[in-house]
């Protein structure tokens, strides 16, 4: 309809020039009327490329600032995988956390192919520890870990019977400990997706402790108790899992896989003493017994 109207105005421009021209100047008079015709042609813009969205230059707001949901990290290899760190919590934020565990074994009049009987064992383990840490930098924390743990068991009888040389019976064995460690931490998480939910990370923690522990049990009909006293310091390396279950509360997932540890330990028995050892020692493997569960607030 529109290329219809602009030939119209055109024609009509045409014949309006021919007809002026023909004209010769004593035919114009001050009673000529000349009409004017003005249009806008519209011409359709063609449609701009799209160009393809760079991930790191995406924008959150967070608090007042404006911050890239993609960290800048330096690449020490020769490749670059186009692997990103997303934003996982950002700097600024406080995060206060508590792990706890308990475990409990009871038995009693077990048999195993009759080579074991007469077994009573009780025995129980619970910790608790709780954290609270800061987040200097996005996605880097640093803070401190209590950690209390204590342990009992109580061995009541145990009858092993092989044959007629060798058997044995065991009975009123007690074994109690106790301790109390603090450690620093220091945590880096490495976001998973933009939606800010899914994080792995990897905990460094340098922790000092000490602690006790009894040790009751007959020997040639005479009791004795010994007593040991710990001090020790640590530093732990443990990966993990973190997982945003509401917008301030996450559940997290560690498990310990490297360690280095120094120990002295000194143990007296029926309050005489029986002197001192100092041992250290590291550790370079999966401990299915080293994995930790807990849940922390993030505000």
């Amino acid at each position: 309809m529109r290329k219809l109207n602009i030939i119209k105005i055109a024609a009509a421009i045409a014949v309006c020039a021919l007809s002026w021209a023909g004209a010769s100047a004593s035919e114009m008079s001050a009673d000529t009327v000349y009409l004017v015709v003005r249009d806008t042609v519209y011409i359709e813009r063609p449609a701009e490329p799209v160009l393809p969205v760079n991930p790191a230059d995406e924008k959150v707001i967070v608090g007042e600032d404006t911050v890239s949901i993609i960290l800048p990290e330096r690449n020490f290899g020769r490749y670059d995988r186009g692997l990103y760190n997303y934003l996982f919590v950002p700097r600024g934020r406080w995060a206060f956390g508590l792990t706890a565990s308990y475990g409990e074994f009871s038995s009693e009049d077990v048999q195993v192919l009759s080579v074991l009987s007469d077994f009573d064992f009780k025995g129980k383990m619970y910790s608790i520890k709780p954290s609270v840490s800061y987040f200097f930098r996005n996605n880097q924390s640093v803070g401190f870990v209590l950690d209390y743990s204590r342990g009992e068991a109580n061995l009541g009888s145990l009858s092993v019977d092989i044959d007629d040389d060798l058997s044995f019976n065991i009975h009123d064995v007690s074994y109690y400990s106790e301790s109390y460690t603090m450690s620093v931490a220091y945590r880096n998480y490495v976001g998973l997706g933009r939606e800010k939910r899914f994080a792995v990370f990897n905990e460094v923690a340098l922790a000092f402790g000490s602690g006790s522990s009894r040790f009751k049990r007959y020997y040639n009909d005479e009791l004795r108790d010994t007593r040991t006293s710990t001090t020790k310091a640590s530093l732990n390396f443990s990966p993990g899992l973190c997982v945003f279950i509401q917008d301030n509360v996450c559940f997290n997932i560690s498990f310990g896989v490297f360690g280095i540890k120094l120990e002295k330990e000194r143990q007296s028995t029926n309050g005489e003493d029986e002197g001192s050892r100092f041992s250290s020692g590291a550790n370079f493997r999966f401990n299915i017994f080293n994995i930790n569960f807990g849940i922390a607030v993030v505000i």
